[in-house]
């Protein structure tokens, strides 16, 4: 059997889920999933929910797996998506995490902005307006009496390493999407977080990626096959995805951009420190933690969401289409033959039938909806591929940073048609890859931890590079689009 060290990534997306295994050296990077499970959400009386304990369930399958398959295994780290937490009482949750696109969270933001103005909460927060984001979730469970029992707040990635270790902390990335950190000390913002009338203790000890949360707890260590003395620990990374993912971007220099593209694609630079303008405000960009004390300065814009959406929706009918087909006929079509829309308007966020909701969004505006199905795919990657190219714009010139090439890692990356429209949109070369960035920044980062690796983010992304050399697609000419 093989007993080279290595490390396993519990990568929690938000329809699904994977445990990849590891392998890291000065010249060497390579990933395996063990094993993969669905994130299927619950819609209750209530709300929409997380099936938290099911995903649990899928993880601890995982680690089982990575503990076969590795007797070197040396760490484990968890990473998911951001915003959403658990609130606990003791040792146990008070209920079943709501999902972020709950509408639940619409009388938390005026309860947040009745406190404190849209202007002055940015610039303590830097962070980009979602009405989901943490804080304004939070503030709906005030009103609901929810801090009446709860003793702590744990975010979702925290909240597995929790319930492997039996210790409580939060990751810095991922606080930084709460809305209640401080961006320029990385602290919590006590004052703010006293005016807005939630309990201090509700926020426990911070920690920042590569740092130690704990062995596994005796008999978590059992199930797995392994020992909490001998066997693996679990450790801290980039616990945000998109935190991880842009570990693992190769950034090429200072003028290098990324859109990590996903579920959600998250468009922007990197840098040393925040942008917190009312310029930025009004641009709707964000400041989020990145991993060794970097600034992600985005656009959260919505992702492929709006693509799988409609594959679902027409899936459900007795012509299932094939993705592949609608990409490829969608390529075939002529630039400017089809209408773009707002990807990011508020009527897209929640589940439901997607196609209709873009065709009534083109007939508010009095415009012709696409015409086929081809057409509609079309039109979504060039939307997509338009809101890029305002994000990059709002990201460059807001921060004084020129940009010269745009990277694109994540799912996104395999999809050849939105990066040449990327390409096109932003006039700038686009290199596409690695598609499995969060992973290999997951492991890139406990690697370091367990000295399997050195170096800072500059030397890490050079390994990826060597090993997952980057597909570039060159703008083409610019074509006038209809929208």
């Amino acid at each position: 059997m093989n007993e080279r060290p290595a490390v396993a990534a519990v990568d929690l997306g938000a329809t699904s889920g994977r445990v990849v295994v590891g392998h890291v050296s000065p010249d060497e990077l390579s990933i395996r999933t063990v094993a993969r499970f669905d994130n299927n959400p619950v819609r209750t009386i209530d709300g929409l929910h997380w099936n938290i304990l099911e995903l649990y369930r899928g993880v601890l399958g995982g680690l089982q797996e990575a503990v076969r398959a590795e007797p070197g295994l040396r760490s484990i780290a968890v990473d998911s998506w951001a915003v959403d937490y658990a609130l606990l009482r003791r040792r146990g949750m008070l209920g079943t995490p709501y999902h972020y696109r709950d509408g639940r969270t619409a009388a938390g933001v005026d309860a947040v902005h009745a406190l404190i103005s849209p202007a002055e909460l940015y610039a303590r927060n830097g962070l980009q307006f979602l009405p989901f984001n943490t804080v304004y979730q939070l503030a709906a469970e005030r009103l609901a009496g929810s801090f009446e029992c709860a003793e702590s707040m744990v975010m979702i990635p925290d909240l597995i390493g929790f319930w492997l270790t039996g210790r409580q902390v939060t990751e810095r990335t991922n606080a930084s999407t709460t809305g209640l950190l401080d961006p320029t000390t990385g602290q919590w913002d006590d004052e703010l977080i006293a005016r807005l009338g939630m309990p201090r203790a509700l926020f426990g000890q911070l920690i920042g990626a590569g740092s130690l949360v704990g062995p596994l707890l005796p008999e978590v260590a059992a199930d797995l096959g392994t020992s909490a003395s001998t066997g693996p620990a679990v450790v801290a990374v980039g616990s945000h995805d998109t935190a991880s993912a842009v570990v693992a971007v190769p950034l090429s220099g200072p003028g290098a951009a990324y859109i990590s593209s996903g579920t959600w694609s998250l468009v922007g630079l990197e840098l040393e420190a925040p942008v917190l303008s009312e310029e930025s405000r009004a641009a709707n960009v964000t400041n989020e933690g990145g991993v060794d004390g970097r600034v992600r300065y985005l656009r959260n814009v919505m992702g492929l969401w709006l693509l799988s959406e409609c594959i679902r929706a027409w899936s459900k009918g007795p012509d299932r289409p094939e993705l592949q087909d609608l990409l490829a006929g969608a390529a075939s079509l002529a630039p400017g033959s089809v209408g773009t829309f707002d990807v990011d308007d508020p009527a897209f966020l929640a589940p439901g039938d997607m196609p209709v909701r873009i065709s009534q969004h083109f007939l508010r505006k009095g415009q012709s909806p696409p015409g086929s199905r081809v057409a509609m795919v079309r039109s979504v990657l060039e939307s997509l591929a338009e809101a890029y190219a305002r994000a990059l714009a709002d990201a460059s010139r807001l921060s004084g940073t020129e940009i010269t090439t745009v990277h694109i890692v994540g799912g996104g990356s395999l999809n050849a048609l939105l990066c040449q429209l990327t390409a096109d949109r932003v006039g700038l070369p686009v290199w596409a890859g690695p598609v499995e960035a969060t992973a290999i920044g997951n492991v890139l980062i406990q690697a370091r931890s367990q000295g399997l690796v050195r170096g800072g983010l500059e030397d890490l992304r050079a390994l990826v590079a060597r090993t997952y050399p980057p597909i570039e697609y060159l703008p083409r000419p610019r074509t006038t689009t209809k929208g």
